[in-house]
């Protein structure tokens, strides 16, 4: 029998711990990061329509295209945000600005040569999960409007974009096969670690202590929390009854 890896459910409230017991899970490993970063070239290369098809598809339905209505605090009056989201379109400024955002955290995946359980990188990975929940994470974002985006959302793009890198890498005619399945599987790795960095600012986890992110969350744990203390104290009430009833009949 292999040997038993202990973790304390309570150190993955710490993100370098976190990191650590995610890698170990998933077999992360520096060469899997070797891997991500030798399909920087090809990536950037394609970068361009990679935005496109994303923007485009989150573009497609209503309930992903709302969060990029908002103006953004540097554009000018031409660059007002839109009022509906038949107005958004690849060309329009909101878009623009966030295609740019998303293209420098291409940039930041495929770029990235320290992959350690400490590496600043996995904060920056971290941080793009805060900045989603309606807290500003990042200091460029701390005047900025609020930015809220349900983790359905944000779990449904990592696995679109997943599929898309795939699609990229089995199609690219220059890459032989073992080189294509170390990417692909790198990739996959990533974007699963990726998307426990976003799940872990929106769920509530007794083990580790920690509580939803953002204020749209707060209020609605604590509406929950408020439920919650009605419903134990009913289903109190109804364990007290029945313990009476069943003394009375004995």
């Amino acid at each position: 029998m292999s040997k038993i890896t202990h973790i304390d459910p309570r150190s993955l409230s710490d993100l370098t711990a976190r990191v650590h017991y995610l890698k170990s899970f998933i077999q992360f490993t520096d060469e899997d990061g070797a891997a991500v970063q030798a399909a920087g070239p090809l990536l950037s290369q394609l970068l361009p329509a990679i935005l496109d098809a994303v923007y485009s598809h989150l573009l497609s339905f209503d309930i992903t295209a709302k969060a990029f209505l908002p103006k953004q605090p540097e554009q000018d009056a031409a660059g007002a945000g839109a009022q509906k989201v038949e107005e958004l379109s690849l060309e329009h400024p909101n878009i623009k600005h966030r295609k740019d955002f998303l293209g420098q955290y291409f940039v930041k995946l495929v770029s990235n040569k320290d992959w350690s359980d400490a590496s600043p990188f996995w904060r920056y990975l971290d941080l793009v999960g805060v900045m989603h929940t309606g807290e500003p994470g990042f200091k460029h974002r701390a005047k900025r409007p609020e930015l809220r985006v349900e983790f359905i959302h944000m779990g449904l793009l990592l696995g679109w974009v997943e599929d898309l890198v795939a699609k990229t890498v089995l199609e690219e005619e220059s890459l032989d096969l073992p080189t294509k399945t170390k990417v692909i599987r790198a990739f996959n790795k990533l974007l699963w670690i990726q998307n426990d960095l976003f799940a872990r600012h929106y769920v509530v986890d007794p083990a580790t202590g920690t509580l939803p992110k953002g204020s749209q969350a707060s209020k609605l744990l604590l509406a929950t929390s408020s439920n919650s203390t009605y419903a134990i104290a009913g289903s109190v009430a109804l364990a007290v009854g029945a313990t009476v009833l069943l003394l009375r009949c004995l």
